[in-house]
């Protein structure tokens, strides 16, 4: 059964789950955007998208919103997913890659998980295409990429619309190109415990590039914001909008931590490097993925255990905070509607036994040294 604890006080002592990257330049980029015009949506958030979609985006269109579920419910209205649309989701993944469908009134379909990477069932996925799917939503769980060309084959072969929600995934790639030429659209998030922040945050890439317009207006009341600021009023509103545009203060912060991602990377991937090479010698500690997997973005390290709420309670008590990240969709009382006799054996199997390690960017690999090797006391091995 899921337990959760409490977070542990930070101390010079203690090891925190999640810390967020504050890029060297923060302050100075912030100070900067305060003394000038705009601190709103304004000319950094332009940059940022021109940027962004260099960096990661494929150069496809990249639309900055409010939020990662801003970006998510951006995408499910710009594939136009309507009401009792039937949509394949993963039912391992924050709730705010489903949650979003329910303010449109589509049917959720629940594929189960690949006990090997966490990540979207193949199989499960074509067993659960009918004649209503609109469309496939997975997630790359803890920064893996899922078997994107598998993926992309069957939403073409079933004429589906394909949405990835990489929000931790960001700068993964697969068969050494970026995540984002595999789907229609790609959201990724900039909460605060992400590889890089606005403090909240997302961006929407597009493949379509002539839906570049119809998103700006939607992320703005259904305006068109730029006409709007060039002297052009329109004075009828024909698609409803939402307010999910991004700031220039969060812009500031995210084109500082860009300039440093690579730094950021390098120091996730030793510390995924470090626990891989001391717990894989461990029979008792199953890595679901590592580093040594290609194209992989270092955000979650997570291990399967058989004693997991020892292991989380007696690393606790050397101040290491561990925990579950996410719940299974199919247990919350807003998604019951959508489960009918349905068995998730994969999901089963693995829900009490998953525990995420540290990671972030205060960690130095002395402490995730520290960490590996007391797994290895608390689950001795020969």
């Amino acid at each position: 059964m899921f337990k959760d604890y409490p977070l542990i006080k930070e101390s010079r002592k203690s090891v925190t789950q999640f810390y967020p990257h504050i890029p060297k330049n923060a302050v100075n980029a912030i100070k900067k955007v305060l003394s000038g015009r705009w601190i709103g949506q304004g000319p950094l958030v332009d940059k940022l998208e021109i940027i962004f979609s260099k960096k990661f985006g494929d150069n496809m269109p990249s639309v900055a919103v409010g939020s990662g579920t801003d970006a998510l419910h951006l995408s499910y209205i710009l594939a136009e997913i309507k009401k009792d649309d039937e949509i394949i989701c993963p039912v391992f993944t924050c709730t705010a890659t489903n949650i979003p469908l329910l303010y449109i009134g589509a049917k959720i379909k629940f594929a189960d998980i690949d006990p090997k990477t966490f990540n979207i069932d193949i199989d499960s996925v074509k067993k659960l295409i009918t004649k209503k799917t609109k469309a496939i939503v997975f997630v790359n769980y803890g920064g893996l990429p899922c078997n994107l060309s598998e993926l992309k084959k069957i939403a073409k072969k079933n004429k589906l619309i394909l949405i990835q929600d990489a929000a931790q995934s960001l700068g993964a790639t697969y068969e050494n190109k970026p995540i984002t030429s595999f789907a229609d659209f790609t959201i990724f998030s900039f909460q605060a415990i992400k590889q890089i922040s606005s403090g909240d945050g997302g961006m929407l890439v597009i493949k379509n590039k002539k839906l570049l317009k119809k998103a700006r207006r939607i992320r703005w009341f259904g305006i068109d914001r730029l006409a709007k600021q060039g002297g052009t009023w329109e004075n009828d509103i024909r698609e409803v909008g939402y307010k999910y545009q991004m700031t220039d203060l969060g812009a500031a912060l995210l084109l500082e931590s860009i300039k440093e991602f690579k730094k950021i990377d390098n120091c996730r991937k030793l510390i995924f490097d470090t626990y891989t090479k001391i717990l894989r010698k461990n029979t008792n500690v199953t890595i679901v993925d590592s580093s040594e997997v290609k194209g992989h973005a270092h955000w979650l390290f997570t291990i399967l255990i058989d004693k997991k709420d020892l292991l989380q309670k007696k690393l606790r008590e050397k101040l290491i905070e561990t925990n579950q990240v996410h719940f299974r969709n199919d247990r919350y009382s807003i998604f019951k509607k959508f489960i009918k006799n349905q068995k998730f054996k994969n999901m089963d199997a693995v829900e009490d036994k998953y525990l995420v390690l540290p990671v972030h960017t205060k960690m130095t690999v002395r402490d995730a040294r520290y960490i590996a090797e007391q797994i290895n006391k608390i689950l001795p091995f020969e």
